[in-house]
């Protein structure tokens, strides 16, 4: 097995592509069914039961058939063994692309270039010119632009902080984004055409927003879960010793599986949040930890007894989106409006509950 293209993976490569978009546009079925995902994933890794990494590559037992499946494939391991590229599953990069709605003349600004599969995606439908992909690693650039070459495609690829843009080739008629962002970056809004459409992985979802004047877009978010490799910045220790040292107070709304129920509105209330549990030895559930980038930490027990330390007191959060949704709310019901002062997301109404996404992009 070699990494260029044999008749066993075009067929692969078919049936998966007819399984994947049976329901959407018919040119970016076309797409993943001409471009060979194998040459820009030639190995992956599969994490064990004890969390050790193990490498699958071109040419073991199974590697094409999970190649042309709908799975998310880790790509990039950094030295403690933390995943720090991948390359995303494939009918979610099919909807975000049917949402991009690229159409023959459409110019697609792509933040988060990774193996370069989605740029050939866009290549193909779009052709070479009209695609810009960017970086923040060069090592990915360099070895996507040469994998892009190989399968015939030459998009403008190039290393930077693509929450910048690239504004030497905007205006962009389409921008999107395959790294997680805390809101829509400046950038995207100075760079983009008017009318331009921005698909972006907000929280634990994905932004689709219009833009109608100069720094000013509205979107909702589309209905399926996302979550997507943040961008590189540094991270923050939970303050959890700390917090063992205040004292408790009472809360009604119990740890179960309340963070998971929450997943999407505490992603844009608590953005870059992070979050673990602790389990007995019969593997139930007896604390959950909660924190965030600022020092503030929040521990909950099942008893009942909260301690948060730090500027901000997250499970006070928890409590007011628990009293909010009472069952896991629906994405699509999200609106966003944007403005050059601030973007706000709001639930159901444009006078019901709204955050406001911070960080201008920043994760």
């Amino acid at each position: 097995m070699t990494g260029l293209d044999t008749r066993v993976s075009a067929a692969l490569r078919q049936r998966f592509a007819a399984e994947l978009a049976p329901r959407f546009d018919r040119g970016w079925a076309d797409a993943f069914a001409a471009v060979p995902r194998h040459l820009f994933v030639p190995r992956f890794y599969t994490q064990a039961d004890d969390r050790s990494w193990r490498a699958v590559n071109c040419g073991d037992p199974g590697y094409l058939e999970t190649i042309y499946s709908n799975q998310a494939l880790t790509t990039q391991l950094d030295e403690q063994g933390i995943p720090t590229s991948s390359s995303s599953e494939p009918a979610l990069m099919l909807e975000m692309l049917d949402a991009l709605d690229a159409q023959e003349g459409d110019t697609v600004f792509e933040l988060g270039t990774g193996t370069g599969y989605n740029a050939a995606l866009l290549s193909h439908r779009l052709g070479d010119d009209n695609v810009t992909s960017l970086d923040v690693d060069p090592f990915l650039v360099e070895t996507a632009a040469h994998r892009l070459e190989t399968a015939g495609y030459r998009p403008f690829t190039t290393t930077g902080d693509g929450a910048r843009g690239w504004s030497q080739r905007a205006p962009y008629s389409r921008i999107i984004a395959t790294a997680a962002l805390r809101a829509l970056p400046a950038a995207f809004l100075d760079q983009a055409a008017p009318g331009a459409v921005i698909v972006a992985p907000i929280g634990y979802g994905v932004l689709r927003a219009t833009v109608t004047d100069p720094g000013h877009a509205t979107g909702w978010f589309l209905p399926t879960p996302a979550h997507f490799m943040p961008r590189r910045a540094p991270t923050t220790a939970p303050a959890f010793d700390a917090a063992r040292s205040v004292k408790p107070t009472d809360t009604k709304v119990a740890p179960g599986n309340v963070l998971d129920h929450l997943r999407f509105p505490l992603s844009i209330a608590l953005p870059g949040h992070s979050s673990c549990s602790w389990r007995d030895d019969d593997g139930a559930l007896t604390a959950v930890g909660l924190w965030t980038e600022d020092g503030s930490t929040a521990t909950a027990h099942v008893s009942g007894a909260v301690r948060q330390v730090g500027p901000r007191r997250l499970w006070d959060v928890v409590e007011d989106l628990a009293a909010i949704f009472h069952a896991v709310p629906r994405r699509n019901e999200f609106r966003v409006t944007i403005t050059p002062s601030r973007q706000t997301v709001w639930y159901n109404a444009p006078g019901g509950p709204a955050w406001e996404l911070l960080g201008g992009g920043a994760s």
